[in-house]
């Protein structure tokens, strides 16, 4: 899956995120955020655009990790019913859901670094601008926009941070799992599981309400967002 994650990824860049993709790779080399500005200002991308791409982006990691947990969800419930056939195989299958899990978390730290840092230069970059504005009706209404985009984006930063809080604890619930099926590939072992298996089904089940809450904060800012 994972592999598969990264290759529709990769296909659903637009035109803008690809080349802010290649001129960043550049210039993330060299440590300078100002120049990585620039250059994508030359090929008509300002920051609110790549704060655009950056937030599609994180929908989609999103949708990727939700996929991933669901089905570990899947492996839990096949192996609570669990009655008969070859558990190294059953084993296998839970692990690589616990690690494409691992893998898309990972993917969404990496996002959220990006968003956090393209945000605050955007609104940096918009309170210098306001400052340069003569007339004084229109700078109040720039800067009253300033501050009702900067809440609405604090507030779907605070839900998508709560989200990426609750992926730990599963993960590591599913990292226990795994491993006491490594140690114990026998039926017993997993009827021993019992109570454990139904609380994570409950734990993903509500992280997948958690998750589906923090896309649509995302998408409504996309939404809202000026330009």
């Amino acid at each position: 899956m994972r592999h598969a994650t990264s290759l529709r990824r990769l296909f659903r860049l637009r035109s803008v995120a690809l080349a802010a993709a290649l001129v960043g790779a550049v210039f993330a080399a060299a440590g300078c955020q100002s120049v990585y500005y620039e250059a994508m200002e030359m090929v008509g991308s300002e920051k609110r655009d790549l704060l655009r791409s950056e937030l599609v982006g994180m929908v989609s990691d999103q949708e990727d990790a939700e996929e991933a947990f669901t089905d570990a969800l899947t492996r839990i419930k096949g192996l609570t019913g669990f009655d008969g056939g070859d558990l190294e195989d059953e084993y296998d299958r839970l692990k690589d859901a616990y690690e494409d899990a691992e893998s898309a978390v990972g993917e969404i730290d990496g996002r959220t670094d990006e968003i956090e840092t393209v945000a605050a230069d955007l609104f940096a970059e918009w309170e210098q601008e306001i400052g340069e504005m003569q007339s004084a009706n229109l700078k109040g209404k720039s800067r009253k926009k300033l501050r009702e985009t900067r809440a609405k984006y604090d507030r779907m930063h605070a839900t998508l941070i709560e989200t990426r809080g609750s992926m730990d604890p599963v993960l590591a619930v599913l990292k226990d799992h795994v491993l006491f099926l490594k140690h114990n590939l026998n039926a017993a072992a997993i009827g021993s599981l019992g109570t454990e298996m139904a609380s994570i089904e409950s734990e993903i089940e509500e992280l997948k309400r958690s998750i589906q809450q923090s896309i649509s904060e995302a998408q409504r800012f996309i939404e809202a967002m000026p330009g």
